[in-house]
C-alpha cells in the first residue's frame, strides 16, 4: 500500500527492485541439471541418468530467456559428451542428438513465451490506463475530512474491475460517490468511467444529492442506449451511495441499492441502512424514481466506512460471508489508512487468498480538532 503514495519515478524504481530479486523457482532448471549430473556421476553407468539432462533446458523454457535456455542446453551437451565418453561411448551420438533437439525446441518455446508476455504487458498497460480514468488518485484530505481508499480487482492480472469511487470538494461541501457496476472486466470499467465522469460534472452543478442521482441515471440510460438493444445493454446498471458532508455539518446519504455504509463512533459501529429504498442507477424508469436522503450526525473523530459488496460477500472455506460490522467493531483505535490496510489483510486471510469479486472501500474521518457544528 505504501507504493501507491510514491511518485511515478519512485514507483518505477520500486518495480525494478522487485524484478531484480529472482524468485527461488527461477533457478530450478540449473538445480535440475546439477542434480542429474550428480546422479549420473554417482551411480553405475547402466542407470544412464545423463539421458535425463534434456529436462533442464525444457524446464528453462518456461522461465528463462532464449539465450539462457540455449546456454543451459550447451552446458548439458558438454556434460553429456564428458559423461558418455567415460561411461558409454556407443550411445554418445544418440544422447547428444536428444539434448540438441530438446534444447532447440525449448529455445523456440521460450521465444514464443516472451512474445506472449510482451503482448500481455501491453494489454495490462491499456487496462491500467482505462482504470486510471475511473480511479483517479484520491486526495488524502478535503476540507475537514481525511480520506483513504482501497481497491482490489477480481481480475488481478488485469487490475481492472467495475467498482468505482470519487470525492470532490464542491461549493456544497465534500461530495462522495462509491458504487459497483454489474459485471467485471473492461466492459464494466467503461460503464464505471461514464458514471464517475457524469458525477464529476454533476457534483459541482446540482444543488442536492437527489438531483445528482437523477442526472446520473439519465446519463447512464443514454450511455446504455449507445450499445443498442442487446441483453447486456439492457441489464447494465450500477448500485451506488452518494454522500454530501459540509464543513462541520452532518453527512447526507443517498443509497441507490448499495450495501449500507458503517459509522464508527466512540467504539461502536452503526450500520446506516436507508430509511427507504432508492433505485440503482439506470433502474429509475423500471422501479420508480423516488429517492430518499438520510442525515447522519458526524462528530469530530467519527469515521464513515463505505464499501462495495465484494467486501461483505467474501466467503471463507465454509461459505460464510465476511462479518464486516463485527470485525469493524474491534478496530476503533485504527486511523483510516491502517483500518483499510487491516481490512485488506483480513479479507485475504478470510478468503484464503481467493477473492471472487472486485473490492473497493473508502474511509472518511472528520478531523478530531474540528469543532462540531
Amino acid at each position: 500500500m505504501v507504493s501507491d503514495d510514491l511518485p511515478e519515478g519512485g514507483q518505477r524504481l520500486l518495480r525494478r527492485g522487485k524484478r531484480a530479486r529472482r524468485p527461488r523457482a527461477f533457478w530450478a532448471p540449473a538445480a535440475v541439471a546439477v542434480a542429474i549430473c550428480a546422479l549420473a556421476l554417482a551411480t553405475p553407468k547402466n542407470f544412464a541418468f545423463s539421458r535425463l539432462l534434456p529436462a533442464a533446458p525444457a524446464l528453462a523454457a518456461s522461465m528463462w530467456s532464449v539465450a539462457w535456455t540455449l546456454a543451459l542446453g550447451v552446458v548439458a551437451l558438454v556434460v553429456v559428451v564428458i559423461i558418455e565418453i567415460v561411461y558409454d561411448p556407443n550411445s554418445t551420438m544418440f544422447n547428444l542428438a536428444a539434448v540438441a533437439a530438446v534444447t532447440a525446441a525449448a529455445a523456440y518455446a521460450s521465444h514464443v513465451r516472451q512474445q506472449r508476455e510482451r503482448t500481455l504487458s501491453k494489454v495490462r498497460s491499456v487496462a491500467l490506463a482505462a482504470q486510471s480514468v475511473v480511479l483517479r488518485p484520491m486526495p488524502h484530505r478535503l476540507c475537514d475530512l481525511g480520506i483513504e481508499t482501497l481497491y482490489l480487482a477480481a481480475a488481478e492480472e488485469a487490475r481492472v474491475g467495475g467498482d468505482f469511487y470519487e470525492a470532490l470538494d464542491t461549493p456544497y461541501g465534500v461530495r462522495l460517490l462509491i458504487g459497483d457496476v454489474r459485471g467485471k472486466g473492461l466492459s464494466a470499467v467503461g460503464t464505471a468511467g461514464a458514471i464517475t465522469n457524469a458525477f464529476r460534472d454533476a457534483a459541482f452543478d446540482e444543488p442536492d444529492l437527489v438531483a445528482i442521482a437523477r442526472r446520473l441515471d439519465t446519463a447512464m440510460t443514454r450511455y446504455s442506449r449507445a450499445y443498442g438493444e442487446s441483453a447486456e445493454a439492457l441489464e447494465r446498471f450500477a448500485t451506488a451511495v452518494f454522500a454530501q458532508i459540509p464543513p462541520g455539518g452532518p453527512a447526507e446519504l443517498l443509497n441507490c441499492g448499495h450495501p449500507p455504509p458503517l459509522l464508527l463512533h466512540g467504539g461502536a459501529v452503526r450500520t446506516l441502512d436507508p430509511s427507504a429504498p432508492s433505485p440503482p442507477i439506470t433502474m429509475a424508469s423500471l422501479i420508480g424514481g423516488g429517492y430518499t436522503v438520510d442525515t447522519v450526525p458526524l462528530a469530530p473523530g467519527d469515521r464513515l466506512l463505505f464499501y462495495t459488496d465484494g467486501v461483505t460477500e467474501t466467503r471463507d472455506r465454509t461459505g460464510t460471508f465476511f462479518p464486516l460490522a463485527d470485525w469493524a467493531a474491534g478496530q476503533d483505535a485504527l486511523p483510516p489508512r491502517a483500518l483499510l490496510d487491516a481490512l485488506h489483510q483480513q479479507l485475504i486471510r478470510y478468503s484464503g487468498g481467493a477473492l471472487d469479486d472486485d473490492i473497493a472501500a473508502l474511509v472518511v474521518r472528520r478531523d478530531p480538532t474540528t469543532p462540531h457544528a
